[in-house]
This record gives C-alpha cells, structure tokens and sequence, in this order.
C-alpha cells in the first residue's frame, strides 16, 4: 500500500490494460484486507482516497468468471463493511446495452 498517484497509475495502465481517465474506480486492497484505496480520475485530476480499519477486515466479493467490476452500491458496501453475498438486490429498471 505503498503506491501513490504514479504507481496506482502505472498498475492501472501495464497490468490492467486499461485507461484511468475513462471515469472508473479502480480498487486496490492488502494483504492483509485491512487497507483500502481507490484510485479516481476527477475533472483537472487523479483522486486516492484511503480507508485504514482499525479493527475486522475488508470482505472482498468473489465476482465470478466473466464479472470483474462492481456495481456503486457493490462498492459502497465493501467500504462500509456489508457482505454482499448476503444482500439481495430487488429488480429495477435498467436500459438495454445498444
């Protein structure tokens, strides 16, 4: 958990193969799941933002084969310390992908 701005960047880009700027959140957890950063592109910048647990650990969401992304609320209740395997989402409405 040693990485800032260049190095998050930089696992972001080589190991990910993707683009920081494009809006997404990208996660990054220790070993010990006791630290979380999230790396964030704003208007004008990069964002980290960085949580320490004092106590318990991040539960981290097993999400499959073909699934590598969470949803906001999958996000949020990570951060907040909610097992997701336990949380069923009722239906909405959602727009067809084109």
């Amino acid at each position: 958990m040693r990485k800032g701005f260049d190095g998050l960047y930089g696992l972001v880009t080589s190991e990910l193969k993707r683009r920081v700027v494009n809006g997404s959140v990208f996660v990054f957890i220790n070993r010990k799941r006791t630290h979380i950063k999230l790396l964030h592109w704003e208007d004008g910048g990069l964002v980290i933002y960085h949580k320490r647990l004092e106590q318990g650990r991040f539960e981290i969401p097993k999400l499959g084969a073909n699934k590598n992304q969470l949803s906001w609320p999958e996000l949020v209740m990570l951060i907040e310390g909610i097992k997701i395997l336990s949380v069923k989402r009722k239906p909405r409405f959602q727009l067809q992908d084109e």
